[in-house]
């Protein structure tokens, strides 16, 4: 059964959607949010994402480029919005088909059976599919981290020491680790460098080293990336950050 993603924060035309559709043999979820739609895409993979561009979290062609950097499934935008140079950015911007409110749910089908057969049927993600350990998501295609399903913003260097804890998670990665495969410094690197933008991740997480519920160092070994509902008392030694580090600003 085909599988379709609406994202739409109007209750009423979602629900309206769903129904017409779901009547018409089609599988439906739904998502009245930018961001839980992207989530959505990036754990379910569905064969169609209807796309609303007036979402109340995040704007819709900026979430249609976030979609494009993790996945090719088409994407026909539905929205109020029928001015040209909106089409054109949308269109330009990845999207598959673009249909203009007030719209029939015989005319959404059968868009959404024209981009099946344009491409040859259920596409592929073009990227993993996103990491998950708790309430947090990272999906590398996109570089986006949700927590709890808000948005969290990182600089680059400190997406890339959360990935790389979250493709090991459960495991105590060295800080020459982090420093050879997140800043290529496999010698010579400093260790004040790690230290100092775990204490910025650990911020922006909500935690601190004294309190970890996701990042937990392990005195003089390294760090590792737990799931708190898993996380036991293992004697791990946490090493708080100093007042100079936990003054210190993004970098990255």
């Amino acid at each position: 059964m085909t599988s379709i993603l609406l994202v739409e924060d109007d209750e009423a035309i979602r629900t309206a959607v769903t129904r017409g559709l779901r009547e018409r043999g089609l599988a439906v979820a739904s998502a009245p949010t930018g961001l839980a739609g992207l989530e959505h895409v990036l754990r379910e993979h569905p064969d169609v994402v209807l796309l609303d561009l007036g979402l109340p979290d995040v704007d819709g062609l900026t979430l249609l480029s976030m979609i494009r950097a993790a996945s090719q499934v088409p994407v026909i935008v539905l929205t109020a919005q029928d001015d040209d140079p909106t089409m054109v950015r949308a269109l330009d911007g990845g999207a598959d088909d673009y249909v203009v409110k007030p719209f029939g749910t015989d005319q959404v089908a059968a868009r959404i059976r024209a981009v099946l057969r344009r491409g040859g049927g259920p596409s592929a993600p073009a990227a993993p599919a996103a990491l998950r350990v708790g309430g947090l998501v990272i999906a590398e295609g996109a570089r986006t981290v949700t927590l709890d399903g808000r948005p969290v913003e990182l600089a680059r260097k400190e997406f890339d020491v959360l990935l790389l804890l979250a493709q090991r998670r459960g495991q105590v990665v060295t800080k020459r680790e982090l420093l050879a495969e997140v800043w290529q410094q496999a010698y010579g690197g400093s260790d004040r460098t790690v230290d100092v933008h775990l204490s910025w991740l650990r911020r922006k997480l909500g935690e601190t080293a004294a309190e970890p519920r996701y990042l937990h160092s392990v005195r003089g070994v390294g760090v590792r990336l737990v799931d708190p509902a898993d996380q036991v008392d293992r004697g791990d030694q946490g090493e708080e950050p100093t007042p100079e580090q936990e003054a210190g600003g993004d970098a990255g």
